[in-house]
């Protein structure tokens, strides 16, 4: 199996490829031909040596991947081989409100993630993807697409007629445009150039402002309320799903790099140009 590995934190300098034995399932887990993956800003401040919780020296970065189930443990009953399926943020949250100990295992962190050709992963932490995506899509959703969804449907769920405001363009705010599109709201966006603003509102945005041009914009939209999330369940997952197959809701992608040359991708994601999801393709 082709890997990568984080073999010092502080750069992508630190970030090294290469081959072991793959890997087997054990009695209640999976094993997933990983077809592909995205970034998320936590990966970048994983790889710096920040974020939240512990992290392992050597670890096989990104949370988010979506793939095909190669193998399964002789225990496993929620999936088969050969279903087309993504891993969840939080291995451990299957639903219901979020306890501290949910939050200390994470993938690519202190358990080994999606950047490699095979992943291992415990049945009770995937979810299938909806069947119109292509697998670079469904791995764009685990992180920032379920956060948005959370975002808008957990502590006061958006309806018909509520205004949201996203903050730039990446994967976290597009998917919150789109999602909030998709609930019936009228969205305000802000972006930095007049490239985004016109990709903002071809994907739906009402309204989009230059904060660049508009520096005191925060009066202007009269924004209400702050909450505090952290991703989401996964119920959260497979309720949002649900939602993208019936409204056949596709990610914008930035941009698909091969699995050879991930470290560009996350050049391209630190370098902070990017509009939607930076996604890999391992073939």
């Amino acid at each position: 199996m082709k890997a990568y590995h984080i073999d010092r934190f502080g750069s992508i300098g630190g970030i090294v490829r290469r081959s072991s034995e793959d890997p087997l399932p054990g009695p209640k887990d999976v094993l997933v031909r990983v077809r592909a993956s995205s970034l998320n800003y936590r990966d970048l401040m994983v790889l710096k040596g920040g974020g939240r919780g512990p992290t392992k020296p050597g670890v096989i970065p990104l949370s988010d991947g979506a793939g095909e189930v190669a193998a399964i443990g002789d225990e496993v009953t929620r999936v088969k081989v050969g279903d087309r399926i993504a891993g969840c943020f939080h291995p451990r949250w299957f639903g219901g409100p979020i306890k501290p100990d949910y939050l200390t295992d994470r993938l690519g962190a202190n358990l080994d993630g999606m950047l490699a050709e095979y992943a291992v992963l415990s049945e009770e932490a995937l979810v299938n993807v909806p069947s119109h995506l292509s697998f670079e899509e469904a791995a764009t959703l685990p992180c920032a697409a379920v956060t948005a969804w959370v975002a808008l449907t957990g502590h006061r769920s958006v309806t018909a007629g509520d205004t949201v405001l996203t903050l730039g363009s990446g994967g976290v705010s597009v998917f919150a445009l789109q999602l909030a599109k998709l609930l019936g709201a009228r969205v305000i966006a802000t972006t930095s150039t007049a490239e985004k603003a016109e990709r903002l509102k071809a994907l739906g945005a009402t309204d989009v402002i230059n904060y660049t041009e508009t520096p005191g914009w925060d009066a202007i939209t009269g924004r209400k309320r702050c909450i505090s999330i952290s991703v989401g369940s996964r119920t959260d997952f497979e309720a949002m799903n649900r939602a993208i197959e019936l409204h056949r809701l596709r990610p914008v992608i930035d941009r698909t790099f091969p699995f050879g040359e991930a470290k560009e991708a996350y050049r391209r994601f630190e370098g902070r140009a990017h509009f939607g999801k930076i996604v890999i393709a391992h073939g």
